[in-house]
This record gives structure tokens, sequence and C-alpha cells, in this order.
């Protein structure tokens, strides 16, 4: 379970984030929506452990992100904006490095990785160096390297971006299982389709505060707003500028 609390953070004069509030529970998949500029990269940075913030507190499973920043680091599996991959070494690679750096067995990092590659079905370019990889074929390692640990908790952002229309639906099956198993998954996109279709509860984020936490019908009937994306737009602004 993923716990944020009335966190804030700026950089200089910018208030990026003012406040922000909300739970992302085990057995679910909580969206995290917002314009450019609303806040939510800098909330998933200091639940990354990455940004610490200035005021209030986030937690992964009960692991305070700055006083436990390691024992939370243990408990997620992130893909970021931006696969960031190591272009000379093969995607098999990556996974394996990744699997040591998160404290994996020896012993067992082969038959993980075996096991994550047949899930994500990279096993025709598993071998070859991810340098000159397509923007599908990165985010697919990318996504193989963040579960290669199995995480309880998985946060994800923009996990589509650059997939085709077969690799999308296989990501999202695989979202769903990993929603099904018990899995805590927090998923940030721009896509409304694909909001509506995976997220049980979701978190809009404008002007660096909360606009909307509920169900997708929930914030429907508070904008009085059908569909989804008119809703999206009618909750950010909701929200006065920072």
């Amino acid at each position: 379970m993923i716990r944020v609390e009335g966190i804030h953070k700026s950089f200089g004069k910018v208030r990026a984030v003012r406040g922000v509030s909300f739970e992302a529970p085990d057995g679910k998949i909580t969206g995290l929506l917002g314009p450019n500029g609303a806040g939510k990269s800098t909330t998933l940075r200091v639940l990354y452990t990455v940004l610490r913030p200035d005021e209030g507190r986030a937690s992964v499973d009960g692991a305070d992100v700055v006083t436990q920043s390691l024992e939370a680091r243990r408990r997620i599996g992130a893909l970021p904006h931006g696969a960031g991959l190591y272009p000379h070494l093969t995607a098999r690679e990556n996974i394996a490095y990744y699997a040591r750096l998160c404290g994996l067995d020896a012993g067992s990092i082969d038959e993980r990785v075996d096991s994550i590659i047949g899930l994500l079905e990279i096993g025709d370019f598993a071998d070859r160096r991810t340098k000159g990889f397509s923007q599908g074929q990165r985010t697919k390692v990318a996504i193989a390297r963040s579960l290669v640990h199995d995480p309880q908790n998985i946060l994800l952002d923009e996990p589509s971006n650059g997939l085709d229309v077969m690799a999308t639906r296989s990501l999202r099956d695989l979202i769903l299982k990993l929603r099904d198993a018990g899995r805590c998954v927090l998923f940030s996109s721009h896509v409304m389709q694909e909001v509506a279709a995976l997220c049980d509860d979701i978190c809009i984020i404008a002007n660096g505060k909360v606009a909307i936490d509920d169900s997708a019908d929930g914030i429907r009937e508070q904008t009085g707003c059908d569909d989804l994306e008119d809703a999206f737009v009618a909750a950010i602004q909701m929200v006065e500028p920072a």
C-alpha cells in the first residue's frame, strides 16, 4: 500500500506540489492523472525516493520514503518516464543487473530473468544490445526490469508510451493480473480510454493540489459529466492556480 500525506515540494519560487494526499491500496489500480506541470511527476519522484518532500510524508507498506528509503525502494518496482537502459548491455543483462541491485539471490537470478522475459514476450530481442531498440522494445525491457524482483507495489509512469496496439493490450492484461494477484498498482497515463479501462480509483492533480480522488463513476457524478475526459477537464478547473 502506498500512502501520501500532505506533501509539499517547491523548486525555488515554483510550488510544484501543494499538500497532495491520497492512498493506493493493495489489490487495486490507482490512476494518478493531471495535465503537464500539475505535479504528478514530482509526486512520483518522491515515491521513487529520488526527491525529498519539503513537508508531509509518504510511505510504501509503512516504510517512510525519507527515513526508511532503502526499505521503501525494496518494496516498489518503478517505471519512470523514460526507460534509462544501458545501451551497451543486452536486454537480458539490463534486467539481470537490476535484479542484482535489488538484492536477489545470485542463484535465482537467471531463472527469474527467464521467467520475466517469457511473461513479457521479449525473447526475440532479449540477447540483443539495447542500443537501437525501438521505443516499444525499450519500454518492455524497462517494465521487465521493474518487475524482476517481484515487488508488491508497482509504479508505472505512462507505461504504454510507444507501444503498438498488440503490445498495449498485453500490457493491460499484465497490469490487471498484477492487481488480481493483490499488488498495489499506481498508474499514470494521459490516455483516458486506458484509464477508464484499468483504474479502480483515480486521483486527479492540478496546480500541485488534489482536485478529485474517487472512482471513475464518482468523478463523473461529482463533476456532472458523463464522459471521463470531460470530467477530467472539469476537475482540473476546480483548483485555483498556485
